[in-house]
């Protein structure tokens, strides 16, 4: 009887000890998917294109100046006009104009000390093209001495005069630029990958950068690069 229970003791012992050499050599293996799974690399993709805007503004901003406040109000109209028509002629449409308020100054309440202004009232009106013709537009403004020689003083030396170049398709574009970004990226994590000899695997986490627009150069302000850069991280395995 001692003997029956000896034997099954042995063998119970022995089912246990190839059990837990079973469940220590799983947990051996996972622990080394596991470490397997936390290499990774991650790699940035660039997609840079460029494109033509689609529209442009362009403000025309001038200056009178006059004694008289009813003349210069009048001298104003007479250039906002002139530079009206002159628009029409080059083929924009009329709908594509607009009129900003003139913005009148009295110099005599502005004096300091003993100097006087040759006129005591100065006006700067904008007239504003927004317009889809690029090409013309820009074509246009080689051209505006013409309206110069007519006795419009044009300024443009500040902010508020400075042409925009708008591009409105971004979204159009979107998905190309990603795409290309993403492969670009993919392409240095698997370059890295075999110079560490190791394989690639899925993805673990992807971020897509912020796209960023602007003018390709000073020269060719409406000519739009578009930039955008992707950062993805790849699983690695031996």
């Amino acid at each position: 009887m001692q003997e029956n229970s000896k034997a099954n003791v042995f063998i119970l012992g022995f089912f246990i000890f190839l059990g837990l050499s079973s469940l220590g050599y799983l947990l051996a293996n996972a622990a080394v998917k596991v470490k397997e799974y936390e290499r990774s690399v991650t790699a940035k993709g660039l997609s840079e294109r460029e494109y033509t805007a689609d529209i442009i503004i362009w403000p025309i901003q001038f200056t009178a100046a006059n004694n008289d406040l009813s003349q210069l109000y009048k001298l104003v109209d007479a250039n906002s006009l002139k530079i009206k028509q002159f628009v029409l002629k080059k083929g924009i449409k009329e709908k594509e104009i607009s009129f900003s308020s003139p913005v009148i100054t009295d110099k005599s309440a502005q004096q300091y000390g003993n100097a006087k202004a040759e006129f005591r009232y100065a006006a700067m009106q904008t007239v504003t093209v927004y317009s889809e013709d690029i090409k013309r537009v820009r074509e246009m403004m080689n051209s505006l001495s013409e309206l110069g020689r007519s006795g419009i003083a044009f300024t443009g030396n500040n902010y508020q005069s400075q042409t925009k170049y708008i591009f409105t398709r971004l979204n159009e574009v979107k998905p190309e630029m990603i795409e290309e970004a993403t492969k670009q990226a993919r392409v240095v994590a698997q370059k890295f990958a075999a110079d560490s000899q190791s394989k690639l695997g899925k993805i673990r986490k992807a971020l897509q950068g912020q796209f960023s627009i602007s003018a390709r150069d000073q020269n060719n302000p409406h000519i739009k690069k578009v930039r955008v850069v992707s950062t993805v991280e790849y699983y690695l395995s031996d």
